[in-house]
């Protein structure tokens, strides 16, 4: 556990396991404790995983400017090149996918293999989801507890079947989600990074092995958007996992690690 200066910001970052580079990039509001711990114990018997909060998340600091994707990745190049790590996988999932998409696109150099998780290009070429999700996605947090907050984020996350058969899990799921929450003005800065993202067009200049997992059970990001990335970026491989939702890793963690090691190797 430890901080790291990374441009205009100190960036809290984790690495579990040894070999070649591993870094894996959260999604909005979330940071480090959102991983599955599942996936952090399987990659890092392989690989040296780097996991970090984002810009305005958990332990990283949270400037009071406009945030945008390209920002985020450049964070993460810059995170990289502090760590000494020339060259990496990268896997990204939900706003994390996004900002593996530009790091992809303005860092080639840094990027072996891609794995884009649970996310979408952006912008009016991609697939939205329904105004009732938008709802919950885009409720105000002012005057909302911690509690009600992460409630939120579960009906996004996770299927209802799951999250009523999973009792146990899902408690310690709240209790990870409820750690280091991201404040409300962090959030809305996210979201709007989020807004102003596009890489439609860009896509066809990845030129990274590009693995694309979703989930068909996703209402946050509706699985549609992974055909039309994977469409784009050439060579790209899409794996649909039947009975995930956003969270895939944690719905079906065998089925969904074991694609990503196999991929990876």
């Amino acid at each position: 556990m430890a901080k790291v200066k990374v441009g205009d910001i100190d960036v809290y970052y984790e690495v579990h396991g040894d070999g070649f580079p591993l870094v894996m990039i959260m999604g909005l509001s979330a940071n480090i404790d959102w991983w599955d711990p599942r996936l952090i114990q399987e990659t890092s018997k392989r690989y040296k995983t780097v996991i970090f909060d984002n810009r305005g998340a958990g332990r990283t600091d949270k400037p009071k400017v406009a945030y945008t994707i390209k920002m985020f990745a450049d964070d993460t190049a810059g995170l990289m090149d502090a760590l000494k790590i020339k060259r990496a996988h990268i896997l990204g999932i939900s706003m994390g996918g996004m900002i593996a998409q530009e790091l992809a696109l303005n860092h080639p150099d840094k990027v072996e293999r891609l794995v884009l998780c649970s996310t979408t290009c952006g912008a009016s070429n991609s697939v939205q989801p329904s105004p009732q999700v938008l709802g919950l996605l885009m409720r105000p947090r002012e005057g909302m507890t911690e509690q009600e907050v992460v409630t939120n984020w579960i009906q996004l996350l996770f299927t209802e079947d799951f999250v009523k058969s999973n009792d146990s899990y899902m408690n310690a799921v709240t209790q990870q989600l409820l750690k280091d929450p991201i404040p409300a003005d962090a959030s809305q800065r996210q979201i709007g990074a989020i807004l102003t993202f596009d890489t439609y067009q860009r896509l066809p200049k990845i030129k990274a092995a590009t693995l694309v997992m979703h989930g068909k059970k996703d209402i946050l990001v509706p699985p549609e958007n992974a055909k039309i990335i994977t469409d784009k970026i050439p060579g790209a491989k899409l794996v649909y996992f039947e009975n995930s939702s956003h969270a895939l890793f944690s719905q079906e963690p065998e089925k969904v690690n074991k694609t990503l090691l196999e991929f990876l190797k």
